[in-house]
């Protein structure tokens, strides 16, 4: 099968969204599949206001459909809601063309804490972009029964894996751990307001926080909290280590919809305390973590969690099935359609 899917979040970007994609594409490869992945740094772009690691690509929609045509596609897939996906969009609604698209983020909370507009506003925004597509896929159950409450049609599972060769609770931690007062609390992710990561640093809980993960908020948080760790971005081994070094992993967001951070720490032995919304509550079980409204109490609850059934339940994801359910989920163009708009 020829896919191509259309994505604003692509390398360089580090965030989790890129990491599913990259991981998709390369599952779907070893299966035989022919991939091809339009990105924002195939056209010109401009930074994203707020975020400027991120870009945002500048281009018609006639041109991305030409790249679209070019590949002669089985499936359209459209990753994000942002400007790039916006232009395929528009041309496959043009061209008659089919097509699925993904919630990777609870976009209308995203961006209404970087706007301070209601949230309801953007929730319009969600119905209207994915009402034509196919199938939209999502990751979780409580996210399936969000957008079916917001009037998003064709909702589908799309769950997600570990890389179970690099996520081992063997991974050797960090050097520095050795040095740091327990429990050493983790936090890996980007570093930005969407996070919440100062919920999680302003608790008061013995030991030492350390933060693993680049981001606009770095600066200002690092000196707001010095007590805090600031390792920066890590990667392969050394981000395996983290996570098997730490006691406890702590996930402050509100607004993500999965968490792949939180499975990569389970399947390292690393228990996770996290707040009771989308994500945590679909994947945490008293077994190997704990959720509640006050995360202080969330921490000290998962502590004691055992490490040995923490890393057999996060390595119970499997990416092989998650590129299973995502072509499970596409929608296959008549050839004779892709050849007639190619």
């Amino acid at each position: 099968m020829r896919i191509a899917i259309v994505t604003d979040a692509w390398s360089p970007q580090v965030n989790g969204v890129v990491r599913t994609l990259q991981t998709i594409r390369a599952e779907l490869e070893q299966m035989g599949h022919v991939v091809e992945v339009i990105s924002p740094d195939l056209y010109g772009s401009i930074p994203c206001p707020t975020y400027p690691e991120i870009r945002l690509a500048l281009v018609r929609s006639t041109v991305v459909g030409q790249a679209i045509a070019a590949f002669q596609p089985d499936a359209v897939h459209l990753a994000t809601e942002g400007p790039l996906c916006l232009a395929a969009r528009r041309w496959c609604l043009r061209s008659g063309v089919p097509f699925t698209t993904a919630y990777h983020t609870h976009f209308p909370d995203y961006v209404a804490q970087r706007t301070g507009l209601p949230a309801a506003w953007f929730w319009r925004y969600i119905r209207w972009f994915h009402g034509p597509a196919q199938a939209v896929l999502v990751s979780t159950r409580s996210v399936r029964e969000q957008l079916r409450a917001h009037g998003v049609p064709n909702v589908r599972p799309w769950g997600r894996g570990v890389d179970l060769d690099a996520f081992t609770p063997d991974a050797p931690p960090p050097a520095l751990f050795a040095d740091l007062p327990r429990p050493i609390m983790l936090y890996v992710g980007r570093v930005a307001v969407e996070k919440n990561l100062e919920a999680f640093l302003a608790t008061d809980h013995g030991g030492t926080k350390v933060v693993v993960g680049d981001g606009p908020a770095r600066a200002a948080l690092a000196r707001a909290y010095p007590q805090a760790r600031f390792m920066g971005p890590m990667f392969g081994a050394a981000l395996a280590g983290a996570y098997a070094g730490a006691d406890v992993f702590v996930f402050p967001s509100r607004t993500d919809t999965f968490g792949l951070v939180m499975i990569e720490a389970l399947a390292c032995g690393t228990p996770v305390a996290a707040y009771p919304v989308t994500g945590p509550i679909d994947i945490i079980t008293p077994e190997v973590g704990a959720l509640s409204d006050d995360l202080g109490q969330a921490i000290a609850a998962a502590l004691p969690c055992d490490r040995a059934a923490c890393a057999a339940y996060g390595r119970s994801f499997s990416w092989e099935r998650s590129a299973r359910e995502f072509l499970a989920g596409l929608h296959a163009i008549p050839a004779t359609l892709i050849e007639s708009v190619a």
